[in-house]
């Protein structure tokens, strides 16, 4: 009987998700205070699904004068800083219609596909995580990525709030499925202490060290295995 609720509840949030998604395409913290947040369809306490929503990309778009076009770039790489967002957005709908958790490993930004990972890795510490990009942000412009709570506090720098990262397109990511790794930050590693999936191997001829291809299929492989994935 639980699980029968469990799967009602889910089904709920998915239509609510599906019925919402026209109004996505610039979700999250784009106007933090406004009336332009998206729907929240999971109450504070309440279990938050994993994965779900669709593959969107997008079309070009414009906030604050500028201009952003959604495009999957294999060999994209890029330093910056990062923030993070949490409370004002749980359990609302993401950009892709998934349901955003800021305990999970995921992360907001501009222009990757939706859903895909991405490496982010701490500057000041050499921390190193995969997330599940699902969402779209930030809109500063000293901002290169928006991570969720969750991923602040494994690159640790929720304290700080903001960190200086490197962003490495990895792949995209399957519609179902866990939005992150659980003990997932480890200095170049995948989960916890554990290194990279066997089978991921440098590409010197590519600036994000490996064939793209080979990064996102090594990488779910690896998930897979440690049950991060399905």
């Amino acid at each position: 009987m639980g699980r029968q609720r469990r799967l009602v509840r889910f089904g709920a949030v998915m239509r609510a998700g599906a019925l919402a998604l026209g109004s996505l395409a610039l979700a999250h913290c784009s106007w933090p205070g406004s009336d332009k947040y998206s729907p929240r369809v999971i109450e504070d306490g309440e279990p938050v699904p994993k994965g779900g929503g669709v593959y969107r990309v997008g079309r070009p778009y414009s906030i604050n004068g500028r201009t952003y076009i959604p495009r999957e770039e294999p060999n994209y790489r890029i330093e910056g800083l990062a923030s993070w967002y949490g409370p004002d957005f749980h359990g609302r709908l993401t950009a892709n219609g998934e349901v955003y958790d800021m305990h999970s490993i995921s992360a907001a930004h501009t222009t990757m596909p939706l859903p895909s990972y991405a490496r982010v890795t701490n500057l000041d510490n050499a921390k190193s995580i995969v997330v599940r990009v699902n969402d779209r942000g930030p809109y500063r412009r000293d901002r290169v990525i928006d991570l969720s709570i969750g991923t602040a506090k494994a690159l640790d720098f929720y304290k700080r709030g903001l960190a200086r990262v490197r962003v490495e397109y990895v792949g995209r990511a399957p519609i179902e499925g866990a939005q992150h790794c659980r003990h997932a930050a480890a200095p170049r590693g995948l989960c916890g202490q554990r290194a990279f999936p066997a089978g991921l191997r440098a590409d010197p001829r590519r600036p994000g060290g490996t064939r793209p291809d080979e990064r996102a299929r090594a990488l779910l492989t690896g998930l897979r295995r440690m049950g991060g994935a399905p």
